[in-house]
């Protein structure tokens, strides 16, 4: 496969998958904000805006202005707009390699978003269009996986999406837990809601929200395809098949990080991981995913032209 090409499919599903986190994030959070607590609205508010975009809620800007700014700032790298619409340059790059189902639904999504002239205070407007890509997110994984020969490319999909998965949800759970004293159950009905996760949590371990068992439900349910654990699993399979099928002698390193990454999540009991240094924790399996990616980036996408001719 050229190099283009994977780099493309790759980018295409991280951002498709950071929208689609954004989107269940603030449908969250805007939830909770209707329900009076002791935890204040601002404070809700920024620890969702902190996990999404780390320098806008350095900013101290208003929640509303915030959730307009993550929805449909043009300019902001981390708005579900601006990801929609890389998603979607990112898909038109290679067309030829995924199915015209896949395409037509992206750029369907791409235009009922961008068709909408969204202001400032316009919270409603703002959660309409959180809603069509959640439910366009779930049409777009469906068709994906039905409509797509699980080969090469779909595999370098498959990595996109869950090395951004992993990264979003550790960034999640330390936005939640380095509050975790003035949270309180609808603060951790809204983690597990923003991690599609409330039902899943709610038939595994009962309807008792107690924080250990949620961080444990997130973090290590190797069952439950929200979690880091399965996100992993699924960037270790993804990582093999592809180097099965490119036929790479530089696969040491990658191997190396992934196996050192999964024995991270694999290894653990969660409540040895909260009593020690819970934030330490989570950025580093952040760090080990930024290092898996740059390795990726290295072997498939910004190698060597003489390592093209190795036989």
């Amino acid at each position: 496969m050229l190099s283009r090409v994977a780099d493309s499919l790759y980018w295409m599903s991280r951002n498709f998958e950071r929208a689609d986190h954004a989107a269940r994030v603030l449908e969250a959070t805007y939830g909770l904000i209707l329900n009076p607590a002791k935890v204040s609205t601002e404070e809700r508010w920024f620890r969702a805006v902190s996990s999404l975009a780390p320098g806008v809620a350095s900013n101290g800007l208003n929640p509303q202005l915030s959730l307009f700014l993550l929805v449909a700032d043009l300019e902001g790298s981390f708005s579900i707009v601006k990801c929609i619409s890389e998603a979607r340059e990112n898909a038109r790059q290679v067309r030829e390699e995924i199915s015209s189902e896949m395409w037509e639904q992206l750029n369907r999504m791409f235009h009922e978003i961008n068709s909408a002239e969204l202001q400032a205070d316009d919270d409603a407007g703002a959660m309409r269009l959180v809603g069509l890509v959640r439910e366009g997110s779930y049409r777009f994984h469906g068709i994906t996986d039905t409509t797509m020969n699980h080969d090469e490319g779909w595999h370098f999909i498959q990595l996109g999406e869950y090395i951004e998965r992993a990264c979003n949800l550790s960034i999640l759970l330390d936005a939640y837990f380095s509050v975790g004293k003035r949270a309180n159950d609808l603060d951790w009905m809204g983690l597990l809601t923003s991690c599609t996760a409330f039902e899943a949590y709610c038939k595994a371990c009962t309807a008792e929200l107690k924080p250990e068992r949620i961080a444990d439900f997130i973090l290590l349910k190797p069952e439950f395809p929200y979690s880091v654990r399965y996100s992993v699993d699924r960037m270790h399979d993804a990582l093999t098949s592809i180097g099965n099928l490119s036929l790479s002698r530089r696969t040491g390193k990658i191997d190396r990080l992934i196996g050192r990454l999964r024995s991270t999540v694999a290894y653990v009991q969660i409540g040895d991981v909260i009593r020690g240094d819970f934030h330490r924790y989570l950025t580093g399996i952040i760090d080990q995913c930024r290092d898996l990616h740059a390795a990726v980036h290295e072997v498939y996408i910004d190698y060597p032209i003489e390592v093209a001719f190795e036989t």
